[in-house]
């Protein structure tokens, strides 16, 4: 199969598609407990925000965790952020977007560093797994960065995706790294993981709402 002519957009999930900022920065605050450290704002997360994640930690605590307490921070993450999704929902508009980019005979796909075996499930959940022609999510423990799980999923797209007709939308500064990594674009979308300040920082354009990075996109690859 030769590729497709028309655009392709690769979306982030979580803080991007699913509104969770406020369930991520609560299951952040259950791991800080861990090492005995006061809970943190959503403002704040967005401004110390970094990948990998352990750096992140980072910020708060003066050094690296070590490997006992990054273990026991991930577990403590992992177990709170499923309790507190339970009330998220997808951020607004998304259905109508992801509906009428494939209307118009676009493709697109949904890559997330988010543990694969629950991704698939969630998003299928939320009635929306139909309009992506592949969904990944982080396969393994700890899995590669976001620009190499970025190149294997465009890979796996390689027969019908043109990555210079691409573009990523995303909610953080390794969703332009990822891009860039593969030679495709990035729109960068404030309602998530990062200050608009820093996002900003990476040099892709930045957007307050998803319709607004939808009507970017189109631009981009016209």
């Amino acid at each position: 199969m030769g590729k497709i002519s028309g655009s392709h957009l690769v979306w982030d999930w979580n803080g991007t598609l699913l509104d969770d900022v406020t369930a991520v920065v609560g299951a952040t605050n259950a791991a800080l407990e861990v090492v005995g450290l006061d809970a943190i704002t959503v403002e704040q997360y967005r401004e110390w925000y970094r990948v990998p994640i352990p750096r992140f930690y980072e910020r708060m605590l003066g050094r690296l965790p070590t490997d006992a307490e990054w273990q026991a921070m991930d577990g403590v993450f992992q177990r709170a952020y499923l309790d507190h999704r339970v009330g998220c929902g997808l951020t607004q508009g998304v259905e109508e977007l992801l509906r009428d980019w494939q209307g118009a005979g676009r493709s697109q796909s949904l890559l997330s560093m988010h543990v694969h075996e629950d991704l698939v499930p969630t998003v299928r959940g939320f009635g929306i797994e139909s309009h992506f022609i592949r969904v990944d999510g982080r396969r393994g423990p700890s899995g590669p960065s976001k620009a190499e799980s970025m190149e294997r999923h465009l890979t796996a797209l390689a027969a019908t995706v043109s990555v210079e007709r691409t573009v990523v939308i995303g909610d953080a500064a390794d969703d332009a790294v990822a891009a860039a990594h593969v030679g495709a674009m990035a729109v960068l979308y404030t309602g998530g993981s990062h200050s608009r300040a820093n996002l900003e920082a990476t040099g892709a354009p930045v957007v307050d709402s998803l319709a607004e990075a939808v009507d970017l996109a189109t631009g981009l690859v016209a």
